[in-house]
């Protein structure tokens, strides 16, 4: 006597056909990725960082409303994202994004008067001034933690695109 199992598995392969279609060429799930980075830098900025940024040695009045990187709002808006059929990221391409997010030293420099013949401060008046350079502490702008993972929220953010990606195959 023989015994059988016949089994459709025709809809399940017409899934998984679908879902290996969709990752050969993954670029809309990258650009979705692409755009969650960004959303979740743009929290960074808002919350000041996440952790909280160190404070300013020297707070300006003419900082608009306090927020710390965002003197003139350039570095923040000049984040932007970038995808391929492989990758997602974001970035900046701002000379000075580097040494706010990672922190560092600038060079020494001679500070020269731009629209006078010399330069005041403190009661001085000086033709040039010697800068020996500035320690920037970190404040990491970007959805990395200090250690170049993804914060939370990013990895979060990420996976929930993921699934909303492969669950639109449906």
């Amino acid at each position: 006597m023989t015994f059988e199992i016949n089994v459709d598995i025709g809809a399940a392969d017409t899934l998984l056909r679908d879902t290996a279609a969709k990752l050969e060429r993954p670029a809309p799930l990258m650009r979705a990725i692409a755009t969650e980075l960004v959303s979740i830098t743009a929290m960074n900025f808002l919350a000041q960082g996440r952790p909280h940024w160190l404070g300013l040695k020297h707070p300006s009045a003419r900082r608009a409303g306090g927020m710390i990187l965002q003197d003139s709002g350039r570095l923040r808006d000049s984040v932007t994202s970038f995808h391929t059929d492989d990758t997602a990221g974001v970035g900046s391409n701002l000379v000075y994004a580097a040494i706010h997010h990672l922190g560092g030293q600038t060079r020494p420099h001679t500070i020269l008067p731009k629209n006078k013949r010399a330069l005041a401060f403190n009661g001085r008046v000086v033709t040039k001034v010697n800068h020996p350079g500035s320690v920037i502490p970190a404040r990491p702008f970007l959805p990395t933690s200090e250690q170049g993972e993804l914060q939370l929220d990013a990895d979060t953010a990420i996976r929930s695109a993921i699934q909303e990606y492969f669950d639109s195959m449906n």
